[in-house]
């Protein structure tokens, strides 16, 4: 680890054989904090190259528990959070909304580490109970239509840079990597990011890869990680670029203070509850279906939008997004 970090000091860039072997280095436990802080704060002193971020990607799905989806066409909805913005868990609720209507959602996730309330955090606080055992998480997708990967389960890198990541409290580039190394590897990735230049940086990854894959990389302009309906959001994906306005959803401009967290884990979970149950506010249930039908659209790209929002409509008003939590949550406690 000192040789990649007196490169790094001495102004160079890695390539992606020496990104991928710093990664390995952290995965494998040899590496101190001290080590791992100064590597980490490299990062928040300039961007990521491409060659890096393919680097780090590689060497961390190479690393990681594999989950096997045994064929099932599953869509990941996974944000690099770190946008500053403290809203309540919108691609977490909307997850249970596309698995309410028909598509299997396999997302990845963390406890929150720049923001109060994580994926993970609010799942936990919901009583979801995280596992690493396919057979088990198998068993969720196929009955309640989703399940959950805890990333520091799957990642030996996550488990051991998770403290340092604590301590320094700011968006790493273990941000960036989050939604790339969902060890399901599913057919289908919607992806909110921070920035544009990430926003490429994605694009650009996910139209290498060696698989085939169906994805949307979403930004929206005044800086929030997914459709936020605060301004226009820029979207990448395998079927070109577009920016539509928050009235291409059926919804007028959002304001921040609309997509407010509840503060603790214990309120964030009810808002997501309260959503799924149709007694969320207005504007709420308008950033979550918009997220939602985003989502749909990715795993099937003949969908109109109008066509995405009243299938996702209809999963909240039919009650199966909150039956798709309510069956994900019983199932994983009773394992």
């Amino acid at each position: 680890m000192k040789n990649i970090l007196n490169h790094l000091l001495s102004g160079r860039i890695l390539d992606s054989g020496e990104a991928s072997e710093a990664l390995y280095i952290i995965g494998r436990g040899e590496a101190n904090a001290a080590q791992m802080a100064a590597f980490i704060t490299v990062y928040l002193m300039r961007p990521l190259s491409a060659e890096e971020l393919a680097g780090f990607r590689m060497a961390m799905l190479e690393l990681c528990i594999p989950f096997n989806l045994d064929g099932i066409p599953a869509i990941d909805m996974c944000g690099t959070g770190g946008d500053g913005k403290k809203t309540f868990n919108i691609s977490t609720t909307s997850a249970f909304v596309v698995a309410g209507a028909g598509v299997p959602v396999a997302k990845h996730g963390n406890y929150g580490v720049s923001s109060s309330c994580g994926s993970s955090t609010v799942m936990e606080a919901l009583g979801y109970k995280f596992t690493s055992d396919s057979s088990a998480l198998l068993k969720q997708i196929e009955q309640a239509g989703i399940c959950f990967l805890h990333a520091p389960l799957f990642h030996p890198v996550m488990k051991n840079v998770g403290a340092v990541r604590r301590d320094l409290g700011v968006r790493t580039f273990f941000n960036m990597l989050g939604p790339l190394v969902n060890p399901a590897r599913p057919p289908f990735q919607m992806t909110g990011v921070f920035s544009l230049e990430l926003a490429r940086l994605y694009n650009y990854i996910f139209q290498n890869q060696n698989r085939p894959l169906q994805y949307s990389v979403v930004h929206s302009l005044d800086g929030y990680d997914e459709v936020s309906l605060t301004a226009p959001v820029r979207i990448l994906s395998s079927s070109g670029e577009r920016q539509p306005i928050p009235a291409d959803f059926n919804s007028v401009t959002l304001q921040d203070t609309d997509l407010a967290s509840g503060g603790s884990a214990a309120e964030s979970a009810d808002i997501l509850v309260n959503i799924l149950s149709g007694k969320g506010t207005l504007a709420q249930t308008n950033v979550v279906l918009a997220n939602a039908a985003l989502a749909l659209q990715t795993a099937d790209n003949a969908l109109s939008l109008q066509d995405a929002l009243a299938l996702a409509r209809e999963s909240i008003d039919s009650g199966k997004a909150l039956i798709s939590l309510e069956k994900v949550i019983s199932i994983s406690a009773a394992a």
